[in-house]
């Protein structure tokens, strides 16, 4: 089929085919293959949907080889394989049954990339049709498009090129009626015209549903029964569950609602507590293990489904707020006294501590991925520990909600960064998460847009962020609630987060546990959220108003120089000596540009200062008329070579030594002498001719001689030169 002007082609039953279902798509000529599998056992004692999505990112789709010297082939996916999963998983997810407990696994493979269509639409339809197409019990399905703005009109699945101009880059999932996920990054967009751009890309959703429909008729597998009334199991499962709710619905007033529980203790102690009394019930009638484990392991749901019922019928909420408030906030400035700048953000319990790493232009971050290449300037990276969650486990590296949360709060401050020319610093956030419940990404954009201030980075306007949640029940009754927090995220919520200035949208992320958000929902939810974040910006202008005019005593100076770029060798020097013996003897860092741009970065006002003069002395060209103490390096016996500048020599001959006569340099002058010269002419060769005399004061009565005009040269006498035994 045509689509948003290229050509969307899926093949079926040529690769992959000991998959449950396997299919190419192919979008211009960016080619991606999915494969749908789903386990033959069930796994007992889990309680949640074990579905694994995987991006797999390979170098050869853009004929690329690994950049590394000694490892060539494809490792640990890239962040931005990591975030191309992620947005597959978010938008198929809510589709699945969520008592299923065998393993899914959806493996998008990029096959070739053209450089115009990225992968996340293909992989997001691909998956839609391997899902489809295959027994895996599945609601779908849904498709996928990207809106961007191009001379002032939406546009759908914009090309790479045209994402960087486009004032918006939303990535919008579900059908028509219903939205299932989003991601975006905006240009301070105003909310009515984001909801405008999704509405815009969920229309042009239907043809590619359509699609998807008619091949599902045409090769689609029966879907397995997994939920049937013949699994003896499921159903005493809900027998069993049913008696744990009524134990959880007995006591819905004198344990959940008999006081606000503010604090996140309190609400963990509320679940224990139900944990107990149904763990006591289930072992008075001797539940097997199995069963009991997993009923267990659900009592945060059962109790979620009541909170979720409060606030749809009498907008109460567990710990007193109305729908529209925002929990208590804190913050602060300057807390380390070595790091470039920090900030603490606190919303209700949760807390994160911001700091701010300023460094050289050579710092930015080198993008080679199958998609990206290039350099990065600034990085925000999230950080958290098992204490963040009042846990205990191992600790590893960045997990991929990590690396998402990170990557959603660097989109949100990145329109707001000073341009380069302006602040050419790298700079780099990382947010260390010191207590989670309820949007820790949100309080990092809060936590990240203080410490940069904060640092004195000269952002253009602070960035906040607020995550939206909802109450909704099988009826199609729903209620949108500011400030999300953990036992409000039930079954029928959403996480539907909302980063901004008071101008306008830079950043957002929503996932919903429904099959598809309304645009009543979603026009709500923007309204809200506007509010929402006018709030916590009125407080962080509190904190901080704006930037601090000073960087810290501790972060390094850029000094730039514009050279001309014919003079980059110069600085360079054969093999990268020079510049290496700046760097060496100053401690200063230089980077150097093609167009002539050199940044000298150093903590060291001395070495600064020795570095850049010496920079400017290599680069600089001398003009006639300069007066230069310099240094005799040659002695001829027609004339004296001075070094000027550093590389730069020039002849003072023999006549311009003095206004008296000098039969020869040496007699006057010694290697290493410092003698103060001016620089008479520069001729055609760029030869600088030096004088030492015309610096002098002329002689009284001096009368210039005729220039010296050798006589008829005599015969040659006698053989070898020198002495000859003739003489």
């Amino acid at each position: 089929m045509e689509w948003g002007g290229r050509t969307l082609s899926v093949e079926v039953g040529k690769l992959a085919l000991q998959a449950n279902s396997s299919c190419t798509v192919r979008y211009g000529d960016t080619v991606l293959l999915a494969t749908a599998t789903i386990s033959k056992n069930t796994r007992d004692g889990i309680d949640f949907l074990p579905l694994m999505v995987n991006f797999e990112e390979k170098l050869y789709a853009a004929g690329k080889i690994k950049g590394s010297r000694f490892i060539k082939r494809e490792g640990r996916p890239s962040e931005e394989a990591i975030l191309s999963g992620r947005l597959v998983d978010r938008a198929i997810r809510p589709l699945f049954d969520e008592n299923l407990r065998r393993d899914v696994q959806v493996i998008l493979t990029a096959l070739s990339f053209d450089g115009e269509v990225d992968s996340q639409i293909p992989a997001m339809i691909a998956a839609s049709v391997a899902l489809s197409i295959s027994s895996i019990p599945w609601k779908g399905p849904i498709a996928g498009v990207r809106v961007g703005q191009i001379d002032g009109q939406w546009k759908i699945n914009t090309t790479i090129a045209e994402r960087l101009v486009s004032n918006v880059d939303i990535v919008v999932a579900g059908t028509p009626e219903k939205v299932i996920m989003v991601e975006a990054g905006c240009k301070e967009t105003p909310e009515d015209q984001v909801v405008e751009a999704m509405q815009f890309g969920a229309q042009a959703m239907a043809p590619v549903l359509d699609f998807i429909n008619k091949i599902q008729n045409e090769v689609g597998q029966t879907k397995l029964d997994l939920f049937g009334k013949e699994n003896e199991q499921e159903m005493a499962l809900q027998a069993v569950e049913k008696e744990a709710d009524e134990v959880v619905a007995s006591h819905v007033e004198d344990w959940i609602f008999n006081s606000p529980k503010i604090d996140r203790r309190e609400r963990v102690a509320l679940v224990d507590k139900f944990s107990e009394a149904i763990a006591e019930m289930l072992k008075a009638k001797e539940v097997d293990e199995k069963i009991a484990k997993i009923v267990l392991g659900r009592v945060k749901i059962y109790v979620e489904k009541y909170i979720t019922e409060r606030i749809i019928k009498k907008d109460q909420r567990l710990d007193g707020r109305s729908l529209t408030d925002v929990r208590a906030l804190s913050a602060e400035i300057g807390l380390l006294p070595r790091t470039h700048g920090t900030a603490m953000f606190m919303r209700g319990d949760t807390q994160v501590l911001s700091v701010v790493t300023l460094g050289a232009p050579g710092d930015v971050q080198t993008l080679d991925t199958m998609e990206e290449e290039g350099t990065k300037r600034y990085m925000h990276h999230y950080s958290d520990t098992p204490a963040t969650y009042g846990e205990t486990g191992p600790l590893r590296g960045p997990g991929n909600r990590a690396i998402g949360h990170g990557a959603l709060a660097e989109r949100a401050l990145e329109p707001m960064l000073p341009d380069e020319n302006e602040f050419p610093y790298a700079m780099r956030v990382v947010s260390e998460v010191l207590g989670s419940n309820g949007s820790s990404s949100m309080a990092s954009v809060c936590g990240s847009t203080l410490s940069l201030m904060d640092a004195g980075v000269p952002i253009k306007k602070p960035v906040a962020g607020i995550a939206m949640g909802l109450a909704s029940d099988k009826s199609g009754n729903w209620k949108v609630i500011t400030d999300l927090q953990d036992v409000e995220d039930g079954p029928g919520g959403m996480d539907f987060k909302i980063a901004g200035t008071r101008d306008g949208v830079t950043a957002i992320q929503m996932d919903t546990k429904t099959e598809g958000l309304s645009w009543d929902i979603v026009k709500q939810t923007f309204a809200q959220s506007k509010e929402a974040r006018h709030k916590i910006l009125d407080f962080m202008g509190k904190i901080i108003a704006e930037p601090r005019a000073e960087l810290s005593a501790y972060a390094p100076r850029i000094v730039t120089i514009n050279i001309n770029p014919d003079k980059i060798r110069d600085v360079i020097g054969p093999g990268g000596k020079m510049i290496n013996k700046i760097i060496a003897e100053t401690g200063v860092s230089i980077d150097i540009e093609d167009n002539g741009r050199v940044f000298v970065t150093s903590s060291d006002a001395a070495g600064m200062e020795k570095a850049v003069q010496w920079v400017k002395d290599l680069t600089r060209e001398v003009k006639a008329g300069e007066v230069f103490e310099g240094t005799v390096v040659r002695l001829e016996d027609f004339g004296a070579f001075v070094n000027v500048l550093p590389g730069q020599d020039g002849l003072v001959h023999v006549s311009e030594i003095a206004w008296t006569r000098t039969n020869k340099p040496s007699d006057v002058m010694s290697l290493g002498d410092k003698v103060k010269v001016i620089v008479k002419e520069i001729d055609s060769m760029n030869r600088i001719s030096l004088s030492m005399k015309q610096l002098l004061p002329k002689p009284e009565g001096f009368v210039e001689q005729p220039p010296f005009e050798r006589g008829p040269r005599p015969p040659h006498r006698g053989g070898g030169g020198g002495r000859g035994r003739d003489r």
